[in-house]
């Protein structure tokens, strides 16, 4: 089966940046299953993967545009520390959800300073150019109830 037409596709793959450091990978794990034409993962791969067959293996590189975005300076924000009450201690790296205009958002603690704390809502790989080294595992057909839903169901689906 070919990847076309909404099936559900399993992938094992491992991520790097420019630099050639490993940021991920599903080797010695499940491969990651995904609805085609979704939207579910970024859209330069989902676009690689397009008209793939099981077997096929590839490496794709998604300049930032087409993976996580561009680093977009309006995402970032500092607030103050009273913004974080109830918090013991707020650390750089930390992670919150916050309420954004485009919905609940999640955000990085980027810098303190005093009680000045900078928060970044930017996905931590945004802007950044990413390769993905990729082996399609398995394509199957789709579930009306998948389509309709817009993502896959089975170990770990919600619904």
């Amino acid at each position: 089966m070919k990847n076309t037409e909404n099936p559900v596709v399993a992938i094992h793959y491992t991520l790097t940046n420019k630099a050639g450091e490993k940021l991920g990978s599903s080797i010695g794990g499940e491969p990651l299953s995904y609805l085609q034409g979704a939207g579910n993962i970024i859209p330069g791969l989902e676009r690689a993967l397009s008209e793939t067959s099981v077997g096929d293996k590839l490496t794709v590189t998604i300049e930032a545009a087409d993976a996580y975005g561009e680093h977009n300076e309006a995402q970032m924000q500092t607030v103050s520390k009273d913004m974080f009450q109830g918090m013991d201690k707020v650390e750089v790296g930390m992670q919150f959800q916050a309420d954004s205009s485009n919905g609940p958002a999640i955000v990085t603690v980027t810098e303190i300073d005093g009680d000045n704390i900078t928060i970044d809502g930017n996905h931590p790989l945004a802007g950044e150019q990413l390769t993905f080294d990729v082996e399609v595992m398995d394509i199957r057909p789709a579930t009306a109830t998948e389509i309709e839903h817009g993502h896959i169901h089975g170990a770990g689906c919600n619904h």
